[in-house]
This record gives structure tokens, C-alpha cells and sequence, in this order.
């Protein structure tokens, strides 16, 4: 979930679209490798996992592979740009997805499923880090609509949330056990449809991502922060993995399923109005500490339980925070660090955040293993993400 723009400034629009529908159109990239192609997998884990015969460990670890794809992705994103160039960047990653989704449809082993989640999270980040990039680049030709030309880029990945959300608990319910596969196929047509409209735009810039950045980046002055980030990584993808399982687990049929996974795609259209004033504060950590309790509430709600109104206001308050966390460490390093040392600190929060997302789901499908209820992992999810607001609530801001 890291777009990031170490970029030199260049105030020229990128074609002659209207630079609300470019955005959009470029958000498509985000829908398909993170919405679609991340987190829909939770979508169809209950069925894998007992068609296939997986253990929890075994369904963790596809979204574990995911996070390394989309780690090692992030981290070459600059250097891949700068080579090919940001359109073959934007659209070769989310081929890259497309391939990879059809994958998924095509087999059942483990090792090329595997394979496959690791080139779509390698695709994802291509396309998620270009396309946030230019997207920024747009935004800073419309200084006054600034915010609200970027929030459309953010709002890709609720759009593939709440379409998934709509179709694969249906065909699951519409075809019985074992139809994992079917789903795969229907999201791979709805990817390749939304993707078509990258084909149809002029994707070119004269914008530049800056070599690597020499000024000097001390960890230890945001040493907690960096382990809130962490945590954060850990803590959500957790939730967004389990958390599907956990409803059909509790009773909900295919409707509670839908409505629970569309409510958090809804979630993200509201973020950017919903904590545009948290996200302004120059205190610290303490607007990361705000946004990530709330995520951690959201999260620990199923505790109080099970109904599907209360798992619904769950998905509702999680989801709204989630989408917000990222754009509270944007603050943070705009707030507290010169533009020259921008790339090296976004690389630092990068590589936090990405290690916790990689752990996170195969160490909650461990402990689900050893204790036999997914009600336990989600507790360490909720867990998780509180101790990441107490530390980022212990930030204070950088000095020069």
C-alpha cells in the first residue's frame, strides 16, 4: 500500500484528459494488483483451504508470498520506472497481475500458486507505486484540488474490494464446494476489463524519480515509529486475510460475507474527508496513533460479537482507518524531514511496513493451527494494532 512520490516536480499534466478521469483511470492499476488481486484472496481461502486441504499456516502463507512479491516490487519500483519507462511500468505490472489471477484459476498445486501470488504482489507494486507517482504528479498541476485529485487514486483498491465483495461470495454460494476456481476466472474477466482502459490513455511524463538520495536518514530518533509500522502490517493484513473466514465461521452465508467485505471497500471513498483534519496534525506520531487505534477498535469489535450488525460496524470502522494509515506516514515524513531526505525515509517506513505484512498472515494462520479458533488470531490481529497506536503515540517530532 506505498505509492510514493520521490519525484521530481513537474507541473505539466500528462495528457490532455481532464486530470480527474486520468487519475482514475491510472487507479485502475491499484484496483486490480491490491484489491483484486491482494486482498480478494479472502475471499475464496475458506473454500481452497478445504478443497485443497490446507492448514491455516498453508492459506497464511499465499498472502505472506504476496507481501514479499509486493516488497521486492516496491523496493525496485525507481529503478524499473527509470528502465522502461512509467507507462510500460503501469501496464506490464498489471498484466503481470492478469497473468497471474488466471493462474490461480488454472491449478491447484501449491508451488505455482505460490509462484503466482509472488509475481501478482511483484505486479502490483509496478503498477501501484507508477501509477500513485503520477498521480501525484497530476495533482500538483491543480494545487487547489490537490487532496482531492490524489484521494482518487487511493480509492482503487476499495474499488476492487467492494466488486469482489460483490461477486465471489455469490458464486461460491451459486456453484457449491470446490468452485474456488470459478471465482479466480470471474475475477480475472473483471481485471481484464478494467484494465483496458490503461491501454486507451496516453500514459507519458516528463517527470523523473530522483536517484537515490545521499542526505543522511538516523533510524534511531524513529526507531518506535518504525516498529509501529511494522506493527501496523502485521496487525491488518491479518484481519484481511482471516477475517472472511471468520464470518462464514460464525454463520454468515453468502449475503453477510458480501456485505461485510463491501462495507470495507465503501469505507475508503470516506477516509479522505474522515480524517482530513487527524492528518494535518504536526505532533508527532499522533495522528498515525489516532488512525491506528481506531483501526485496532475496529478490528477487536468481533470480540464483543457475532451478529452481522456488529461484524458489519466492525468492517465499517476497520475499514475507514485502514486506508488512512498510509497517508498518516506520508505526514509524518513531509511533517518531519527535508524534501532531499523524502525517498530515503519513505524507503525506511517501506521496508518496516513490508516485513510486518509479510509475517503477519503466516504467524496468525500458526497460532489458528495451534489453538484450533480463528477467534484467537484475530485477537493478536486487534492486539497487534494497538500496540502499534501506544508506540506511535510515544513519537515525538524529529529534530534537525
Amino acid at each position: 500500500m506505498h505509492a510514493r512520490d520521490d519525484l521530481a516536480q513537474d507541473r505539466s499534466p500528462l495528457s490532455d484528459a481532464h486530470p480527474a478521469r486520468l487519475i482514475l483511470i491510472l487507479s485502475l492499476a491499484a484496483t486490480v494488483g491490491l484489491g483484486i488481486g491482494r486482498f480478494a484472496y479472502a475471499l475464496v481461502l475458506p473454500d481452497m483451504r478445504e478443497s485443497l486441504g490446507w492448514s491455516y499456516s498453508a492459506a497464511g502463507f499465499m498472502n505472506t508470498i504476496n507481501a514479499v512479491g509486493y516488497l521486492v516490487g516496491a523496493l525496485m519500483a525507481s529503478r524499473l520506472i527509470r528502465r522502461v519507462g512509467w507507462s510500460a511500468a503501469i501496464r506490464g505490472g498489471t498484466l503481470a497481475c492478469l497473468a497471474a489471477l488466471a493462474t490461480c484459476a488454472l491449478t491447484g498445486n501449491f508451488v505455482a500458486l505460490s509462484l503466482a501470488r509472488l509475481v501478482l504482489g511483484i505486479g502490483a507494486a509496478a503498477g501501484f507505486v507508477a501509477g500513485g507517482a503520477l498521480a501525484a504528479t497530476i495533482a500538483q498541476s491543480r494545487p487547489e484540488r490537490a487532496n482531492f485529485l490524489l484521494s482518487l487514486f487511493y480509492a482503487g483498491p476499495g474499488v476492487g474490494i467492494l466488486s469482489s465483495g460483490l461477486i465471489a461470495p455469490f458464486t461460491l454460494q451459486h456453484f457449491g464446494p470446490g468452485s474456488w476456481w470459478i471465482v479466480w476466472w470471474s475475477l480475472t474477466l473483471l481485471s481484464a476489463v478494467m484494465t483496458i482502459p490503461l491501454f486507451l490513455v496516453r500514459i507519458e511524463s516528463k517527470a523523473r524519480f530522483t536517484e537515490a538520495s545521499h542526505a543522511s536518514f538516523a533510524i534511531l530518533p524513529v526507531l518506535i515509529y518504525l516498529a509501529s509500522y511494522f506493527l501496523f502490517g502485521a496487525g491488518y493484513i491479518a484481519y484481511m486475510t482471516f477475517m472472511i473466514a471468520y464470518v462464514r465461521d460464525s454463520g454468515g452465508g453468502a449475503a453477510a460475507q458480501a456485505a461485510f467485505w463491501s462495507l470495507i471497500g465503501i469505507s475508503a471513498f470516506v477516509t479522505p474527508w474522515a480524517w482530513r483534519g487527524v492528518l494535518a496534525l504536526d505532533r508527532g506520531g499522533l495522528a498515525t496513533a489516532i488512525i491506528l487505534g481506531t483501526n485496532a477498535l475496529g478490528a477487536g469489535l468481533p470480540m464483543l460479537g457475532h451478529s452481522t450488525a456488529w461484524l458489519a460496524v466492525s468492517a465499517v470502522v476497520f475499514g475507514v482507518a485502514f486506508f488512512a494509515v498510509v497517508g498518516s506516514t506520508t505526514a509524518f515524513v513531509r511533517f518531519n524531514y527535508p524534501r532531499e531526505e523524502w525517498p530515503t525515509a519513505i524507503a525506511a517506513m517501506t521496508i518496516s511496513f513490508g516485513i510486518g505484512q509479510t509475517l503477519g498472515p503466516i504467524v496468525v494462520g500458526a497460532i489458528t493451527d495451534a489453538l484450533g479458533s480463528l477467534s484467537y488470531a484475530l485477537n493478536v490481529s486487534a492486539g497487534l494494532l494497538a500496540l502499534g497506536a501506544v508506540a506511535a503515540l510515544c513519537q515525538r517530532k524529529v529534530g534537525p
